[in-house]
């Protein structure tokens, strides 16, 4: 082997992603909230950008020239070098916040907070406010208050007691001093709140109420799996009591509350603002982009002037051309953007004509592929373009990627997307006769007999737990 330094040189193919390649992908990307807040973002940061305000005013060329017949408003240069000399702060601040270290993450968690919603009260916040105006004695109200901290989501307490009362801080607290705090948040919040499991959930719920019936306590303390299963006639061989008494018994326990602390905090529900809106116009279908959400954008008309005073040495000449050659790349991410996603749709609606008359039923099996085909685009901008996009429809309001969907080949040589097979077992399943509910080899044969669908049990079987379906002994009625 030569060991030793040489030179070689060789011929090769590379794709290279430009700044602008790589900032049209990422805004093709975006929601339209995102979008919203991206471009509030850009127009703060470069005064060579402005939106288009009026009605009916459309930038034209570079957005720099000029009506017929209007007069170019007079340029203020003490107003351009006051901003100039903002932005410049702001930078300055903006890379001395950089270069302080370990201070990025911070910066990051510190921006995410400020932008987060306002969310429910959690039921530790909610429980502890209601503590607060109570009359309970300082030792109860503290081992009440640990007790709130150490619930779970749906309200259980899962820990001994004895570990409750020597971790809780109290001095000297006991297992009676735990009791009698959970007795208290009991009366104050709800009769099972503290429950170690579903059982004693139900069964305090039945003492608070007055239910004084060993049927019910029975079905409680040892039937509780049964009940899950739907196994109604061993539950009344084993108590001795009619399938009408047993199913009464169960209406009464139905109308109890398993998680007693569901109704504090949650998640709030994120807005969905639809990109893509479909309008029946006429018998025809229109499609268009929400662009009420994105407006235009165009160059300040007075940059020209920002790039006189830069030739002149009366401003930073790198500095305008650098905002400049920014405020041109943006604009032109965000036309790119709104381009191809219009092109997409358009394709998607095309191959779902049948969806938006008929409703999930008439969804045919769509690949991306085919689209990025006809669009003369990679399907990975097609992922892009459709990853957390809506569609408002006259079928509702759909994910963009919910027109992608596989499909199976019927008898008849059509393909059925998996959506509308799904739909179909749905539907025969609301209409069977509950007393002899569809098993998943008669849901696999009704398919094959009425929509010529050929599909496995297996499969069936898969679909129906998609849909959150249970087997068919589950749905049995008695």
């Amino acid at each position: 082997m030569k060991l030793g330094l040489h030179q070689s040189a060789r011929l090769e193919q590379r794709l290279i992603q430009s700044p602008q390649m790589i900032q049209a992908m990422q805004i093709l990307q975006l929601s339209g909230l995102d979008l919203q807040d991206r471009i509030e973002q850009e127009l703060n940061e470069n005064p060579l950008l402005e939106k288009v305000e009026e009605v009916g005013l459309a930038p034209e060329g570079d957005g720099a020239s000029e009506a017929d017949g209007e007069t170019r408003p007079e340029f203020d240069l003490a107003a351009f070098e006051a901003r100039l000399n903002e932005l410049e702060r702001y930078e300055r601040d903006i890379n001395s916040r950089r270069r302080q270290s370990n201070n990025d993450e911070v910066d990051k968690k510190l921006e995410a907070l400020q932008n987060t919603p306002d969310s429910p009260k959690t039921l530790a916040e909610a429980v502890s406010e209601e503590l607060a105006f109570t009359d309970l004695d300082e030792r109860t109200r503290d081992v009440a208050e640990y007790i709130v901290l150490s619930l779970d989501e749906r309200g259980y307490l899962t820990a001994p007691y004895e570990e409750i009362a020597r971790d809780c801080e109290v001095p000297n607290a006991t297992v009676e001093d735990v009791q009698r705090a959970l007795f208290e948040l009991r009366h104050l919040i709800h009769p099972a709140i503290g429950s170690r499991d579903l059982r004693e959930c139900l069964l305090l719920q039945l003492e608070h109420h007055g239910f004084d019936d060993p049927l019910l306590r029975a079905v409680v303390d040892q039937h509780l799996d049964d009940v899950t299963t739907n196994r109604l006639p061993r539950i009344a061989k084993s108590t001795g009591r009619s399938i009408e008494d047993v199913k009464q018994a169960l209406d009464v326990l139905r109308s109890l509350d398993p998680n007693p602390g569901t109704g504090y905090g949650g998640e709030m529900a994120a807005a969905i603002i639809p990109d893509v809106i479909v309008e029946d116009v006429d018998g025809s279908y229109d499609v268009r982009l929400n662009k009420q959400r994105v407006p235009t954008l165009t160059l300040s008309p007075q940059y020209r002037e920002y790039l006189k005073l830069a030739r002149k040495g009366e401003g930073d000449k790198d500095w305008v051309r650098k905002r400049l050659e920014s405020a041109r790349w943006f604009i032109d991410a965000i036309q790119q953007r709104q381009s191809t996603l219009q092109k997409i749709a358009d394709r998607i609606f095309a191959h779902q004509r049948d969806f938006l008359d008929q409703g999930v039923r008439g969804l045919h099996p769509l690949r991306m592929q085919e689209v990025a085909d006809e669009v003369h685009v990679h399907i990975s901008t097609v992922s892009r373009a459709v990853s957390g996009k809506y569609a408002q429809t006259p079928r509702g309001t759909f994910p963009l990627k919910y027109f992608f969907t596989g499909g199976t080949a019927n008898q008849d040589g059509e393909v059925e997307s998996q959506a509308s097979i799904k739909q179909r077992i749905k539907e025969l399943v609301e209409k069977e006769d509950r007393t002899k509910p569809l098993s998943d080899d008669e849901l696999a044969s009704l398919l094959a007999e009425k929509d010529k669908i050929q599909i496995a049990r297996r499969t069936v079987t898969k679909y129906r737990k998609a849909l959150s379906i249970p087997s068919s002994s589950q749905r049995k009625l008695f």
